[in-house]
């Protein structure tokens, strides 16, 4: 019923690089469709079971090579670029909402939509998705200031619950250096009522020395 995902040896270059991103993007809405359509059914076990038995036989399609887990994808841009598989951003990710990023005057703005996979207390996002949000926000926002780093304080502070299936604005902002530390803040608000924060968070983030940054990614060190 299913043609096997095998496919011919890839090519270098652009092209085919753009080729792979098209594929991933694709597949990654069609599991987003899939997870989201998953927790919402009511369908009855006997189905379930099916649907089980045929997920099984699309995952043992996904032969190849697997990627090792301190690898950085070919598809990605890090560091600074896009995460092709980020949980938060990325479009290959079958649990990211995923949010798009645009910059602004003075920081970055994100705009996504959560649904029932995200669900916290019923019609709300969870709390913890939120504080990803605004993470993933708040790095992006060290990165685009020109002071990349990775987090070592996130304060969050949760006003309103989050509603699902609503269109959503997280911002981040960088307020300030000292050395190698960089301060950030962050807000989740709804693109109704942009006035109104339901989450905001002060973030401190930390640039790690060269050593220090090849010690955490050695997928970096060939290009260092």
């Amino acid at each position: 019923m299913h043609t096997p995902l095998t496919e011919p040896p890839a090519e270098a270059g652009a092209d085919s690089l753009e080729d792979q991103k098209a594929a991933i993007t694709r597949l990654g809405h069609e599991l987003r469709t899939l997870v989201e359509t998953t927790v919402r059914t009511a369908a009855s076990p006997d189905t379930l079971h099916r649907v089980a038995d045929g997920v099984r036989q699309v995952t043992a399609q996904l032969t190849g090579r697997r990627r090792a887990r301190a690898e950085i994808p070919e598809v990605d841009g890090f560091p600074g670029g896009p995460r092709m598989y980020s949980p938060v951003v990325g479009a290959g990710s079958p649990l990211a909402p995923p949010v798009s990023i645009t910059p602004t005057d003075d920081g970055l703005i994100g705009h996504c939509t959560l649904g029932l996979a995200h669900e916290g207390p019923p019609g709300y996002g969870h709390g913890g998705m939120s504080a990803m949000l605004l993470d993933e926000l708040m790095g992006q926002a060290c990165t685009a200031a020109g002071t990349p780093g990775m987090t070592v304080s996130l304060q969050m502070r949760y006003h309103q619950p989050i509603p699902l299936e609503t269109p959503l604005r997280i911002l981040g902002r960088v307020t300030g250096t000292d050395n190698r530390k960089v301060f950030v803040t962050g807000t989740i608000t709804t693109e109704a009522d942009p006035s109104t924060r339901l989450v905001s968070a002060d973030g401190v983030f930390i640039a790690p020395d060269p050593d220090r940054a090849r010690a955490l990614f050695p997928g970096l060190r060939e290009e260092a």
